[in-house]
């Protein structure tokens, strides 16, 4: 039997088909959901499901005899209650018609075992509210980081251009002062050499009057030897 089988079986019990189906998903959704949450789902009479958490272990490859390591992991577990037990073997029997009889809960445990459900309910609705706001935090993060960066790209792409204009600027400045010392040391020896001639004709005109007054002094000291003899 599977499961629309499982639904067409119930649907005259329950009012419709669509009844039916919404009823055992319902049922196999609670039973699930608990399950994987690490709650133990006991029906009275039926079985009880669980999760059983299994250890690291060495295994055998069947097809190969090889011994493989299996990791750590959790599984479910269901263990069927002493009532479906004897039906199975046939201690009991199965009634001709109507539901099969198995131990009736007590009085109160519906209403917990509904509140129970609905708390599990609650739970994985919680969860599912929890993960979709980290995902949208998780996502609006990501567009402002997007944002920024594509803010500061034109800046720096900016920044870059300057930078490259400057580079470029530098060596012409470089250039020009260049030009302008040598100009300056060209106009420099250019008044240097203007001046020497005159600053030697300066020299030898202050050298020759010198010159002729030695020369008297020379001629007169002669004279005046002469006439002493």
């Amino acid at each position: 039997m599977n499961k629309a089988q499982l639904v067409e079986a119930i649907a005259d019990k329950l009012g419709g088909r669509q009844q039916a189906a919404d009823a055992v998903d319902a049922v196999l959704d609670a039973v699930v959901r608990a399950t994987v949450a690490g709650d133990r789902v006991s029906v009275t009479g039926f079985g009880s499901f669980e999760k059983v958490d299994r250890p690291a272990r060495y295994a055998r490859n069947p097809q190969t005899g090889e011994r493989v390591r299996v990791k750590k992991t959790s599984v479910p577990r269901f263990r069927a209650g002493q009532g479906f037990k004897d039906l199975v073997a046939g201690t009991k029997k199965l009634p001709k018609g109507g539901e099969v009889s198995v131990k009736k809960a007590p009085k109160g445990s519906l209403t917990g075992g509904s509140s129970a459900a609905s708390a599990t309910v609650k739970k994985a609705a919680a969860k599912k509210a929890t993960t979709a706001k980290k995902a949208a935090t998780a996502a609006k993060t990501t567009v402002a980081k997007k944002t920024t960066a594509k803010k500061a790209t034109p800046t720096a792409k900016k920044t870059a251009a300057k930078t490259a204009v400057a580079k470029k600027a530098a060596p012409a400045a470089k250039k020009a002062t260049v030009k302008k010392a040598a100009a300056t040391a060209k106009k420099t020896t250019a008044t240097a050499n203007k001046t020497a001639p005159a600053a030697k004709k300066a020299t030898a005109a202050t050298k020759a009057p010198a010159k002729k007054t030695a020369t008297r002094k020379a001629t007169a000291k002669k004279t005046t030897a002469r006439k002493t003899k």
